[in-house]
């Protein structure tokens, strides 16, 4: 503070440079000793409490702080970066990653454009997922928040492209028929957000059954689009899916493909996870037709291990993207020379004017190691899903639920082969809690027809081959001890 005015920069740097030291310290701990640590632990109810205290008007100052997040915040996250971390798909971060994110926020760039390197950074890393997803070069993309913004962006290009109107100008009054959109009944629940927020609303998402392999039934979705064809409506979309959140399926991308071509209608695909896939020549035929997509929405914050958030949106058509988003606006007008050189070319891709720079930390990481390092990480996610598949097909007491066609392992335990549905349901959703309030693992659940099952999703890098038969020691376990509360019977239950 000089002159009585204000300031948030340190009155002594080299007090906040130990306390800044102290921080990463901390973290770096806490990360190195990730295997040691509970999975999850419940958080007591005092400290829950602190979370109710009012704003604070007074400032208690930067260490007092940080001491509080040392006790209150830092023991309690829900274990997503544990190595026995096997709940519903989410990232794991790395060392890399959390100090990349220090540098973005201490340079704290304005990312809607603008002539800056950390624009020309994030453009070239689109470029980069461009080639690495088998799109032309003529597409385009932009970073978003999470899977949910970019497949609703995806979807949104979409309408826009395919209504029989100009949305933009007019919206949905002058369309005649409702638009309807398809895809299967594994689509994830960002469709009905995307289909209320676009003004389609979510009964115009025609739900398909799947097959055996949880994939969408071609048949049944030709005839749909038939059947709403001689209705009077109006299908702008199919949503094909490469690695469902329920068992991690494919939906057949090529024969999708195809169809969509034939029948005029945009192919969007929500590749969360499954996308990432296509980096590895190995598992690349298991996501085939990716390339063929109108739209490609992933999460490089999942299967490419970054902090959140990293999420992508890729556009064939580049040009459709800032047909759909662009505006002009006097203050935001590009200039020939200096700051505003290049224009506001990320906000005209995509809703935010102001962004994070997201793109740094996959930019870094991808420098420090490699896109096969990344195919690798997750081919061996691959390899220790199927260890755990087997696993499950060789013990008495456990029954595996759905193929494993990626990463994705859903299974029950099974005491006895004529156990009721109900008892079954009843027994695997309290397994499930202690075994995750035990802190041992934490996978997360789903239901499959009406089977209640347990769900292992392997996206972790720090998972190691040794933490899956304690994963299954614990379920037979405490599988065995509920039978014996609920007074029926487990078969080779041990004393």
């Amino acid at each position: 503070m000089s002159d009585g005015e204000l300031t948030l920069d340190p009155s002594d740097w080299d007090l906040f440079r130990r306390l800044a030291h102290t921080m990463v310290d901390d973290m770096i701990d806490h990360l190195s000793s990730l295997s040691a640590q509970p999975a999850w632990r419940p958080m007591p109810d005092q400290v829950r409490a602190r979370f109710a205290e009012p704003p604070p008007m007074n400032g208690e100052g930067e260490d007092s702080a940080y001491r509080c997040f040392v006790e209150n915040v830092l023991p309690y996250p829900n274990g997503n970066l544990h190595p026995r971390f096997f709940g519903w798909v989410q990232g794991n971060g790395t060392p890399l990653g959390m100090m990349a994110d220090m540098l973005a926020a201490g340079l704290n760039p304005h990312m809607a454009g603008f002539n800056q390197a950390p624009a020309l950074l994030e453009e070239q890393v689109i470029r980069w997922m461009i080639e690495l997803m088998g799109f032309p070069s003529s597409a385009s993309g932009v970073f978003v928040g999470g899977g949910t913004m970019a497949n609703i962006l995806g979807l949104a290009v979409a309408r826009n492209e395919r209504a029989p109107v100009d949305v933009r100008a007019d919206g949905l009054c002058g369309v005649d028929g409702r638009l309807t959109v398809y895809g299967s009944t594994q689509t994830h629940g960002w469709i009905t957000k995307g289909m209320e927020l676009l003004g389609m609303g979510h009964r115009s998402f025609r739900q398909i059954a799947v097959d055996d392999n949880y994939q969408i039934d071609l048949p049944s979705l030709c005839a749909r689009i038939a059947d709403d064809r001689a209705a009077g409506l109006t299908p702008i979309c199919v949503v094909g899916t490469a690695g469902t959140v329920s068992t991690g399926a494919t939906d057949d991308l090529r024969a999708l493909a195809r169809l969509c071509r034939a029948e005029h209608l945009w192919l969007h695909v929500d590749g969360a996870f499954g996308a990432l896939a296509r980096w590895s020549e190995h598992l690349r035929p298991r996501v085939a037709g990716i390339e063929d997509a109108d739209s490609l929405a992933f999460d490089l914050h999942k299967w490419v291990y970054q902090p959140f958030t990293a999420a992508c949106v890729l556009v064939r058509d580049g040009a459709a993207l800032n047909r759909s988003f662009a505006t002009a606006q006097d203050y935001l007008a590009p200039t020939r020379r200096g700051v505003a050189a290049g224009g506001m070319r990320f906000s005209d891709r995509g809703i935010d004017l102001t962004r994070e720079f997201r793109a740094l930390k996959v930019w870094l990481s991808l420098k420090a190691y490699g896109v096969r390092t990344m195919a690798a990480l997750m081919e061996q996610n691959v390899a220790q899903a199927c260890a755990l598949g087997r696993l499950v097909d060789e013990h008495p007491e456990l029954e595996r639920l759905g193929p494993v066609s990626l990463n994705v392992v859903c299974f029950r335990y099974v005491p006895e082969p004529d156990c009721s549905a109900d008892f079954l349901n009843r027994l695997n959703q309290e397994l499930l809690l202690r075994l995750q309030e035990s802190g041992i693992a934490v996978p997360s659940s789903t239901v499959l027809g009406s089977r209640y099952a347990l769900r292992c999703c392997f996206v972790n890098h720090r998972t190691r081959r040794a933490d899956i038969p304690r994963l299954v020691e614990a379920v037979v376990r405490f599988g065995r001890e509920i039978c014996t509360e609920m007074n029926e019977p487990a078969e080779g239950r041990g004393p």
